[in-house]
């Protein structure tokens, strides 16, 4: 009788254990679960900065107003004049707020770097090009002097008349 009574314990055990065993089993599949949801979170986390980050890469073009005229003079020492209207680039909205910011700094940067020319220097195109080239650089500059980056890409003439 006491093999009886013995025999009966260890199926309890074996339940105990059973019942342990499936705990665990649910408690991994939780956790399992858990974890894919947070991994998909993080995806849906990262897809939104990744978004973000597409966007600041989208070009914002800023046209530099008023158009420029300005005197200048030609090889001779003759009066010309130049007008001309200029756009630059960016990829980064602050830097379009700074420029709006610092306008009149930037306008004053291309406006010596404007009446420094010669005439004779900017009727081939590799003229244009370099004055293009030294706008840019300029307007650089001055975002870097103030915003500690020079943020803009690229300058563009948009409207371009020697006389």
């Amino acid at each position: 009788m006491s093999q009886a009574a013995a025999a009966p314990a260890p199926a309890g055990g074996n339940k105990k254990l059973i019942i342990i065993a499936a705990t665990v089993v649910l408690l991994a599949a939780i956790g399992g679960g858990v974890a894919v949801m947070l991994k998909g979170g993080d995806k849906k986390a990262e897809a939104a900065e990744h978004a973000e980050k597409e966007a600041v890469h989208e070009p914002v073009y800023i046209d530099i107003k008023p158009e420029f005229v300005i005197n200048f003079a030609d090889k001779a020492g003759h009066s010309k004049y130049l007008k001309c209207e200029l756009s630059v680039v960016t990829k980064e909205p602050e830097i379009e707020k700074a420029v709006e910011k610092h306008m009149p700094a930037i306008r004053n940067a291309l406006v010596l770097l404007l009446s420094r020319q010669i005439y004779e220097d900017l009727m081939p195109n590799e003229g244009k090009e370099k004055l293009r080239a030294d706008a840019l650089a300029a307007v650089q500059e001055v975002l870097k002097a103030q915003t500690g980056k020079p943020g803009i890409e690229d300058l563009f003439f948009s409207n371009f008349v020697m006389h």
